[in-house]
């Protein structure tokens, strides 16, 4: 079958099983759009910035477990995903990026809308191509989707120059992929396996230590089900939330900067960590020389880059965390009670007893962390919660009950202030009966604002949660912590009218100054079925609390501020 470059792209994306792709196009794509017109396979959806085609992309894998798919083209195109691209790759999150490109006679002289694409995401993406040869693309497009799934998941670019895509040659897609330089270890070492073993039975105070590997894999069923048998206590990373589930007895928090005293003292006082698709990620850790020092460390991780890169480990296990953490159990369950680690739980029970993860809750005024409280009250299971980056995204991660992985979709490795709005999108799209909640910020919102005519035209129900505070919260934060309160541009009092904003892009919207408000709009969110802002007015200068503050060790936590 001879067909165009640009047919092989859009019969590799229905090959591969993709029911939605999202993006934008531009000059140097044309022609693949024109074939997306024709076909009737997987349906696009066009976002209103390239940026947001790829963080809808990526929820929508994080949701769905498949690979999500962008589409953008070349030049500023291609420029504005690379925040997308860059956020996905330090979450590891599986995803195909195709990105028009000017045409081949055309690369190296600055041509208009030319950009170099493979060297600019070099560093943000697992693998990326430039196809020079059109009889090369079928085997590319194949590799692509490959190499974005197995082993630790991430990011492929596939920059396509635009004649290329106008050619005609023979379609033949691979059955299977052979790159010998690309083997991913999947089983573990069984010495190293047994090795760990003995050392869960000898130890008299271990810790599950909980990343976003283990979701990745689909290992909480494994997890949930080692830790019962087990009796060992977890605790969970901001991207792991969900794994054990809030309302399991053996989930002490979560742990790292803004994690649970319980949490972080259950780190530091552990005498051997297991650790479960987790990269011993800065805000973890704290400081490095006080991080875990009385324990060993098993570290389990599908990446074998990973594995000691930040921390020296004791039990280097290279392999897929549901796999490996099945074989432990094999090897364990006849070995070990629940009942060995008793006075270990009682302990980090009492440090929950004592230092609580709580609020001072208020009738003048709402409070961020009871807005989150109360979403979970609502909604709980049924929601999928998606954010931006800020003093919201923690609570919305300390204060959620969140029972099941995939329910929590954030920006964690990077950060991305307007992730949460185009997230939201993704997620809706990949589990449409759910609903989906962005808690927001009154800064992070604006950057993907636009997003709400994606959103209307498509009639995908999103709930947006604005806790607005006025400020750039987290930074403002700091200012006030460490900065003797000058609050260098980060006061927001100056904003948009934000119920005319949502109605303008064919939304709703609903000023919230009080509980029973929030609750009636909440409700009537969820009624009308539309995407929505919810504008809360909370308390200005709520903190985020426990903090670890930066470079300090997890056990010197500041659980209250006073002032100075």
């Amino acid at each position: 079958m001879k067909i165009s470059g640009a047919q092989m792209v859009c019969e590799a994306i229905n090959l591969e099983s993709v029911d939605f792709v999202f993006g934008y196009p531009g000059g140097a794509i044309m022609n693949v759009y024109d074939e997306i017109y024709k076909q009737d396979g997987f349906k696009h959806i066009l976002t209103r910035h390239e940026q947001a085609a790829v963080h809808a992309a990526d929820a929508y894998a994080r949701v769905s477990g498949k690979v999500g798919v962008a589409m953008v083209t070349s030049g500023p195109g291609f420029t504005n995903a690379v925040t997308g691209i860059a956020t996905a790759y330090t979450d590891s999150t599986p995803l195909v990026v195709i990105s028009g490109q000017v045409p081949l006679a055309l690369i190296g002289t600055d041509g208009f809308q030319e950009v170099d694409a493979v060297g600019i995401s070099r560093s943000c993406t697992k693998h990326n191509y430039l196809v020079n040869d059109i009889n090369e693309l079928p085997r590319i497009l194949k590799e692509a989707f490959y190499i974005a799934k197995s082993g630790r998941p991430g990011p492929v670019l596939v920059d396509i120059p635009k004649d290329i895509t106008s050619e005609i040659a023979e379609f033949k897609y691979p059955d299977s992929v052979n790159i010998p330089t690309y083997k991913p270890s999947y089983n573990g070492n069984n010495r190293q396996i047994k090795k760990a073993v003995d050392a869960i039975l000898e130890a008299k105070k271990p810790l599950l230590y909980i990343g976003g590997g283990t979701v990745l894999s689909n290992a909480y069923q494994d997890v949930r089900e080692f830790a019962t048998l087990t009796g060992i206590p977890a605790v969970e990373t901001l991207m792991a939330r969900g794994v054990m589930g809030d309302s399991n007895e053996l989930l002490i928090g979560m742990l790292g900067m803004h994690g649970s005293y319980a949490a972080n003292m259950a780190m530091s006082e552990a005498d051997l960590i297991i650790s479960l698709g987790a990269r011993f990620d800065d805000r973890v850790t704290g400081k490095l020389s006080e991080f875990a020092k009385y324990a060993d460390i098993i570290h389990i991780d599908i990446d074998p880059a990973n594995i000691g890169k930040i921390v020296d480990v004791d039990y280097p296990i290279v392999g897929d965390v549901r796999t490996v953490v099945e074989k432990i159990t094999d090897s364990i369950k006849d070995k070990i009670k629940p009942q060995r680690y008793e006075v270990w739980r009682d302990i980090l029970k009492r440090y929950n007893e004592v230092h609580p993860l709580t609020f001072e809750d208020s009738n003048d005024v709402i409070k961020p962390q009871w807005a989150i409280k109360r979403v979970g009250e609502l909604i709980g299971e049924k929601a999928t919660i998606t954010s931006d980056v800020g003093q919201h995204q923690m609570w919305a991660a300390q204060f959620y009950p969140f029972d099941r992985p995939r329910q929590w979709i954030n920006s964690g490795g990077l950060g991305t202030m307007g992730f949460g709005l185009p997230a939201a999108i993704g997620a809706k799209v990949a589990d449409s009966e759910k609903i989906v909640v962005n808690v927001t910020g009154d800064g992070s919102i604006l950057m993907n604002v636009q997003e709400l005519v994606t959103a209307s035209e498509y009639k995908i129900p999103v709930i947006n949660v604005i806790l607005n505070n006025h400020f750039l919260g987290m930074v403002r934060q700091w200012q006030t912590f460490f900065y003797d309160k000058r609050y260098s541009e980060t006061d927001l009092s100056y904003q948009p009218n934000w119920k005319k904003l949502a109605e303008a892009c064919g939304g709703i919207g609903y000023d919230v100054t009080t509980k029973e408000e929030f609750d009636a709009a909440i409700k009537d969110s969820i009624e009308k079925n539309q995407v929505s802002f919810v504008n809360v007015a909370v308390d200005r200068f709520e903190n985020v609390l426990p903090m670890v503050p930066a470079g300090g060790a997890l056990y010197n936590m500041m659980l209250e501020y006073k002032e100075r």
